[in-house]
């Protein structure tokens, strides 16, 4: 049996206990051996808003990954420069992991929009499987995008997860307007936040 491995990327800023949540959900329902949380340190479709530095976002993944031993934290894209695409984290996971499975983890929305992404059928190729983690109640049109994406169907696995609406965009705004966002955040992760007077 192969290792199976989850590969989770995101700019988690801040990383919330929705993102706790779902890896949680993921990792158990696809059977995963560790999942891997890559930082994503300027995504490529998030260029036109102000992101927390680097040095922030790291610290407070590290926090919220801190008690969960199947979930680790990779500095894979952190340490090649930009720009980011999933393709090639992709194949440098396979080279440090050759056995393995990879598990590439994704939003609904994301699979729906993986046919703008750079070269999706490739992306498609070097994983094992997908892992769409979808809102209740949330309808994704497979057929428009096996057309598309041939192949993509059979990669694509669902997890089903009881999602909660929390976004980090959501606790950003809070913060920045003094609201309560306190429960919204692993304790640790919530205490750097007021400490480094991030998001105000």
């Amino acid at each position: 049996m192969h290792e199976r491995i989850g590969i989770f990327g995101g700019t988690f800023d801040p990383p919330h206990l929705g993102h706790l949540i779902l890896a949680s959900e993921a990792h158990a329902q696809l059977r995963l051996n560790r999942l891997l949380w890559v930082l994503t340190p300027i995504p490529p479709h998030k260029l036109n808003r102000p992101i927390s530095s680097l040095e922030h976002r790291l610290a407070m993944v590290k926090l919220a990954l801190k008690e969960e031993p199947a979930f680790e934290f990779s500095s894979i894209e952190i340490k090649r420069p930009g720009p980011h695409y999933t393709l090639d984290t992709l194949r440098i996971v396979s080279e440090q992991y050759p056995k393995a499975d990879l598990i590439l983890l994704l939003g609904g929305d994301s699979l729906r929009d993986l046919p703008t992404w750079h070269q999706p059928v490739e992306v498609t190729a070097a994983c094992h499987q997908i892992g769409v983690m979808r809102r209740p109640g949330d309808s994704i049109d497979m057929a428009e995008l096996e057309a598309k994406i041939p192949g993509l169907t059979g990669k694509v696995k669902f997890v089903e997860a009881p999602l909660l609406e929390i976004a980090s965009s959501e606790i950003r705004r809070r913060a920045a307007r003094a609201l309560p966002f306190r429960y919204y955040l692993p304790p640790a992760v919530y205490r750097y936040i007021q400490k480094h007077h991030l998001y105000q």
